[in-house]
């Protein structure tokens, strides 16, 4: 999308700025994006720059990105405007500029097909169509018994219904086969710690875990639960294959939903 619109990009962005009285505007890729880099640096303007994100995983989640290209960090539990800070992502900001300049509303979604397909590709279609139809563009599964993922093979979500419709999260469809289309057979934690070192965040994943299965939320809360981005390194890295992001996603609905009745509780005192 950026290498092949990048001047509606630099519009959409503008048109942030503009709404959000911010100063300066940051476009943040990662340096093998090179055709989007060529296509961009003609057009910046001279309150807008480029800032080269490290080609490490998860170099693009938002607190992160902010720490790389601005050196602040958001503090826990809070959200990036509390630093000044709004993040936004490419397709946003072309939507905003296609609803501001000719009054488009969003009626279409650019996602990726890969991994077991016959041709992978990144292909824009009409929101609504459904997940069949656009592996059919994609030629097919090319293995039996196939395991689809809504998402990237980090952070996606199995899916069990191809029927369902493309909608505007829908940022790709991963197909998986063989051994990476099953999960291992849980075992006991063996307290080998490598989930706390793959953290990016610096968090206790089997904690929060263990804390999660045993619906222990204020602990959890107290754990910082809600500063997990779920980039699902630790469940990627752990030997004894326990589900942790699973829990922690739970864990996570079940905080923000405690979270959510406390401010509720507070405001109706008010």
């Amino acid at each position: 999308l950026m290498a092949q619109h990048a001047s509606q990009l630099i519009r959409g962005l503008r048109y942030g700025m503009a709404a959000t009285g911010a100063k300066e505007g940051i476009i943040a890729l990662k340096a093998k994006y090179q055709p989007a880099i060529t296509a961009l640096e003609p057009l910046l303007p001279e309150n807008v720059r480029i800032h080269i994100l490290p080609d490490v995983y998860p170099a693009g989640d938002e607190v992160i990105t902010i720490w790389q290209a601005t050196g602040r960090r958001v503090p826990p539990a809070a959200l990036p405007i509390s630093i000044g800070v709004v993040v936004n992502n490419v397709q946003t900001l072309l939507n905003l500029a296609a609803a501001l300049e000719t009054e488009t509303p969003v009626t279409h979604r650019t996602l990726t097909i890969n991994g077991a397909v016959r041709n992978p590709m990144t292909v824009t279609v009409p929101l609504g169509v459904t997940l069949r139809d656009v592996l059919t563009l994609a030629g097919g599964a090319t293995i039996p018994d196939p395991a689809f993922i809504n998402g990237g093979p980090m952070m996606g979500r199995a899916m069990s219904n191809l029927a369902s419709p493309v909608v505007k999260g829908c940022s790709g469809i991963t197909v998986l086969g063989g051994a990476a289309a099953l999960r291992g057979r849980e075992s006991s934690c063996i307290k080998c710690a490598k989930c706390v070192s793959a953290c990016p965040m610096g968090l206790e994943p089997y904690l929060m875990a263990k804390l999660s299965r045993r619906k222990l939320w204020e602990r959890l809360e107290a754990e910082w639960v809600t500063n997990c981005i779920e980039c699902g390194c630790c469940q990627f890295t752990c030997p004894a294959d326990i589900p942790l992001l699973d829990f922690i996603r739970m864990g996570k609905q079940e905080v923000g939903a405690l979270i959510r009745a406390r401010a509720a509780a507070h405001a109706t005192k008010k």
